[in-house]
């Protein structure tokens, strides 16, 4: 991981679609954060291998709207690394993370220190036209996660 490294993305953020697609399937929905948020890029030898959108929703909290690791760069620390990163530019500020109830996602931001806030009932079926199915579970809630820096 030594050649692996974070840089912020200030202009023509929608080069970075075809990652940020893996962490939310819809273009509209990235869309409705992508000109509004911070994002991050990891680059591991020249390549952007994973992308972390974060928004400020208050003076004290932000949101990940997005975190997604190519698949051939998973389970090696890359999405963790994108989250300590995160963590140590927003210090003393409460981050929220919705994500689906699957169990590895669920499994991931646990691991990661995030602990269960709230949920958001029928997140999915109400904010996009088919069904979401991970790891072979329909999507319908949003549950969202919380860590305080």
């Amino acid at each position: 991981m030594a050649d692996f490294v974070i840089s912020l993305v200030d202009d023509n953020k929608e080069i970075y679609m075809p990652l940020l697609l893996i962490g939310d399937e819809s273009e509209k929905m990235i869309n409705r954060y992508l000109d509004r948020c911070t994002l991050y890029v990891g680059i591991l030898n020249r390549i952007v291998i994973a992308v972390c959108a974060v928004t400020e929703e208050s003076h004290d909290i932000i949101e990940v709207k997005n975190l997604a690791v190519a698949p051939d760069f998973r389970r090696k620390g890359y999405g963790r690394k994108m989250l300590e990163y995160v963590e140590q530019a927003c210090v003393e500020k409460t981050i929220y993370i919705g994500t689906g109830e699957t169990p590895s996602n669920l499994a991931f931001y646990n691991a990661c220190g995030f602990k269960y806030s709230h949920r958001i009932s029928n997140f999915f079926s109400d904010n996009y036209p088919y069904p979401i199915i991970e790891e072979g579970i329909e999507l319908c809630d949003m549950v969202y996660l919380k860590k305080k820096t």
